[in-house]
């Protein structure tokens, strides 16, 4: 879904963006999806490392990392459905596309503080397997 908003405000946009684009000067509705993207983009990824590093941490309790896979499934289907209502609510407006997209990184990036809280850091003063992702508003 990220590829396609990805590809759309693109697709959509009167120019190019170039590799160098600047998000921090995006003021039309493509460069502004665009940008959402990549921090879309940026939070999945650090997630995926987050949630492989955690499965290989519990990989000692064979019984542990199925539950972890399908939560994550799980956790996967409600961000698609939580965010398509944020889409739809803004379905009107230009503004839909950022707001489903910021809807995603934002849920992505607590369910990587999640990851690390539960799963790879500790209740006593042993170093965290992972540093402490950024935590969400």
């Amino acid at each position: 879904m990220r590829k396609i908003i990805i590809a759309l405000a693109l697709l959509y946009s009167p120019v190019a963006l170039s590799d160098d684009f600047n998000c921090e000067n995006a003021v039309s509705t493509p460069e502004i999806n665009y940008c959402a993207g990549l921090d879309l983009e940026k939070a999945e990824n650090e997630m995926n490392i987050y949630f492989l590093r955690s499965k290989d941490q519990q990989k000692h309790d064979p019984e542990l990392i199925p539950t972890m896979e399908a939560a994550q499934v799980a956790w996967a289907n409600y961000v698609e459905a939580h965010c398509d209502s944020i889409y739809t609510m803004w379905r009107d407006g230009s503004i839909r596309g950022a707001m489903s997209l910021t809807c995603k990184t934002n849920l992505t990036q607590q369910r990587t503080h999640d990851l690390w809280t539960n799963f790879l850091a500790y209740m006593d003063s042993t170093p965290a397997v992972l540093p402490e992702p950024n935590k969400p508003l």
